[in-house]
């Protein structure tokens, strides 16, 4: 095992979480070479293999034979070595053209979305390819193309995929090969997880005694190919890459489990719906549940603050040579980085497709929601994140129930914020998961206890952590100790992370938690509080009328409540300014001080009847707590676009929303007339003391959200939200019994992710 060192770029350079803006970029380059190989040339035919294209039809004697190169790929053709600006067809065997292009000034061209199964050439004005059959997404690769591979022991290698790509890949062993065989896992993403430079991530796992090995994405690093956002194409890589790691000598049992934070985390979610045989276990953490309408549009409303901004620097780092260790590579003279850039110029534009797809769609939206394919996850799986993870956003919990293929899902849930999965709260029940799944060794967190105060200082800002004193399997077996594990509640909330009792404030540690079997949590009750005209949130519904108006100005206060860096915002050390609209910008509610405490955990509804003099508004539900000390603490928020109310009602619950946002559902609102719309409030768990009151506020959006804003319409309209024994609104909130919290209410400001300011209102 290698000597634990400091671990300085963990948080920027490791991890990789943030979506900063970077400098990491460099020229574009026009050279261009051809792909490695084919598919036909790098993987023997299965039975279940298309026919070789070398058994179709010939070119047709009227067309020369090309001089430029084709081959097929997953849905995809792809041509290099053709001349810049040159007019291709794909052509089909019936002579019909399929498809057409220009190829860019590297004599490239990338034909996507391409029925699998299609046998076709690529023909200009003079000449034709041979034929190629496209593949389909079941189409598998002889495992001779994974256990012929060798990677280098230390360092950046390159691994070929079935259509002939090669994906850069960094290797780190825990000691010698010699030592070996390792445990191994795998860190896959679009960021730089095989600059072979990395710290941080790399040093936490081979301390823990795993071999670490980091492969970039198609189309990022060093990596060949063309990038676009989780391509099922992408997902296929990511199980040849998992496929030939396995096969590598020095790899424990030739089984390895996936790591990451945030993009690694959430790429885990798709390379494991491919069932790759070879892998043990997966830990997606940080991640989402549908990257549409959980960050992108949420609720319908465009997420300019993050996910536009996330995607604009994937975009740019995509290009070629577009992140500096790749530059850096070319320039020492790695050959294959600097082929590997040819086909960059083939990147699509992504935010024009996010411009152009602001409703859901099956084919665009639904091939990148996680949650529409977790169901073919096999594999134990280890989930963690938080509530209010300004990134990806809190979202997934409501995907767990969906895992419905694997005998083993476990998952971690706390208030905080984006790192807060891999911090120290979570790290003992990681480093336990992967000891049993991929290390199959009784666990032990000697090792953990040293790495945890380094995560501490580098993501949070403090050592002042600490992990249990003891191991509880010491003197286990193996089988034992996984059957004890297994035996346990497989869903943890930990509660009042940062206030920790014996921490600073806002240190990552919780300071109690509770687990439950299954998610939603099976005792939760559904409890609903009734909007009334005076600010009151009753327990029954009013007896008279009542209306509450106001406008909808997004502007009333800044859009976000943080303005530091994109790693300040973890530190212990983060000031916020968390501001509330004027009089007349928002509608609030709150209930009467609880006279018994109140534990909420799961997802939310926020039930109201309204009209807009618009037409239509943009609607940010927020809920905080007023504590008796006169301070008032956030808690949660959902979005909607109220012409997107429309539900999915076979999903849908008393407790969550679920709505379409298909462009045949939207629909204004009525003239003139009150209409139901029902907002999601995003999952959360937080324990409201006797003594305080729970706040419901209705505005624009904007200011709830540290880095998220939004593309909102919102502009002035007038609001107006009626309460009457029929139009009842109202929240409803899932009430769990039976939790034992501490009597002390925390430190206002100290839990991680939940600012507080002085309550203002009556």
């Amino acid at each position: 095992m290698r000597q634990s060192r400091t671990l300085p770029l963990l948080v920027i350079a490791a991890l990789t979480i943030a979506a900063c803006a970077s400098d990491d970029t460099a020229g574009a380059r026009p050279e261009a070479t051809d792909p490695p190989g084919t598919a036909s040339s790098v993987a023997e035919p299965t039975d279940d293999a298309p026919p070789s294209p070398t058994t179709q039809t010939q070119p047709s004697e009227a067309f020369e034979p090309a001089t430029f190169a084709v081959s097929p790929g997953t849905e995809q053709v792809t041509i290099t070595g053709a001349e810049p600006g040159d007019d291709l067809l794909l052509v089909g065997q019936d002579g019909d053209v399929i498809t057409a292009g220009v190829a860019d000034e590297n004599g490239a061209l990338v034909f996507r979305r391409v029925e699998a199964g299609t046998i076709a050439v690529v023909r200009n004005a003079g000449s034709v390819s041979d034929p190629v059959t496209v593949m389909s997404r079941d189409d598998v690769p002889a495992q001779s193309l994974y256990a012929e591979q060798r990677l280098p022991t230390e360092g950046l290698g390159y691994i070929a995929t079935r259509d002939g790509t090669t994906l850069s890949a960094s290797v780190w062993l825990p000691g010698p090969v010699e030592d070996g065989p390792y445990p191994t896992v795998v860190e896959y993403s679009g960021y730089s997880p095989s600059n072979p430079d990395s710290q941080g991530f790399p040093d936490i796992f081979t301390n823990l005694g795993y071999a670490y090995v980091g492969v970039n994405i198609r189309g990022t690093g060093c990596s060949g190919g063309s990038f676009r956002y989780f391509e099922y194409t992408q997902s296929l890589d990511g199980y040849d890459a998992i496929e030939t790691v396995a096969a590598q000598p020095w790899v424990q049992n030739h089984r390895v489990g996936m790591v990451g934070v945030s993009y690694p985390g959430i790429s885990q979610l798709f390379v494991a719906q491919t069932q790759p045989p070879s892998l043990a276990a997966i830990t997606p953490f940080s991640v989402l549940d549908d990257s549409a309408i959980a960050t992108l549009y949420p609720g319908g409303i465009l997420n300019t603050g993050f996910a536009v901004a996330w995607t604009e620097e994937r975009m740019s780092e995509a290009r070629p040579a577009g992140q500096q260790w790749a530059a850096d590579q070319i320039a020492a003279g790695d050959e294959q980085c600097d082929a590997n850039q040819g086909l960059r110029l083939q990147n699509p534009d992504l935010l024009a497709e996010i411009t152009a797809n602001q409703f859901w769609t099956d084919d665009v939206a639904g091939e990148i929601a996680p949650r529409l394919f977790v169901d073919r996850i096999t594999v134990p799986t280890f989930v963690a994140g938080a509530w209010q993870d300004e990134q990806t956003g809190g979202h997934f919990p409501t995907m767990l129930d969906r895992f419905t293929n694997t005998d083993h899902l476990y998952a971690t849930l706390m208030n905080g914020l984006h790192t807060e999965s891999i911090g120290p709260a979570v790290l003992p029940r990681l480093v336990e998961f992967l000891d049993l799944y991929v290390g199959e060794r009784t666990p032990s967190l000697a090792v953990a206890r040293s790495i945890a105060p380094l995560l501490g200082s580098s993501i949070f800002g403090t050592a002042d952590v600490a992990l249990p004193t003891d191991d509880r399997f010491a003197g286990m077996t193996y089988e034992q100790a996984l059957a004890a594990f297994e035996s346990e509640p497989p869903i943890r909330v930990l509660f009042e992370e940062g206030a920790a009792d014996g921490f600073p404030a806002r240190s990552p540690m919780p300071r109690f938690e509770a687990d439950f079997a299954s998610w939603p949590v099976p005792d939760a009750v559904a409890t609903a509080w009734y909007l009334t005209g005076d600010g009151a949130l009753a327990e029954a519904p009013v007896d008279d009328s009542t209306t509450t108006s106001y406008l909808a100005l997004p502007d009333a206060i800044p859009p976000t409540w943080y303005e530091g860096s994109s790693s300040g915002i973890w530190s212990v050390d983060v000031t916020y300014d968390w501001q509330e609209g004027g009089a007349g910008t928002f509608a609030a509610w709150a209930t009467a001080p609880l006279v018994n405490e109140t534990v909420v955990v799961g997802s939310g509804s926020v039930d109201l009847y309204l009209q807009s003099n618009l037409g239509d508004t943009d609607l940010e539900v927020t809920i905080t707590e007023i504590r008796p000390d006169g301070q008032e603490m956030y808690v949660q928020s959902g979005w909607l676009r109220a012409s997107h109310r429309a539900l999915d009602e076979g999903a849908s619950t008393e407790l969550r929303p679920v709505h379409t946002h298909r462009e045949e559902d939207a629909a204004p609102l009525p003239d003139g007339d009150f209409e139901l719309v029902r907002v999601e409030i995003f999952p959360f768990a937080h324990v409201f003391r006797a003594g305080s009151r729970i706040r419901l506020s209705v505005d624009a959006p904007g200011g709830n959200r540290p880095v998220w804003e939004f593309d909102t319409i919102a502009g002035g309209e007038q609001v107006t939200i009626a309460a009457d024994p029929v139009m009842a609104s109202r929240i409803v909130l899932p009430v769990v019994p039976g939790i034992d919290a501490p009597d002390a209410y925390p430190e206002c400001g100290a839990l991680r992710g939940q600012p507080c300011r002085a309550y203002t209102g009556p």
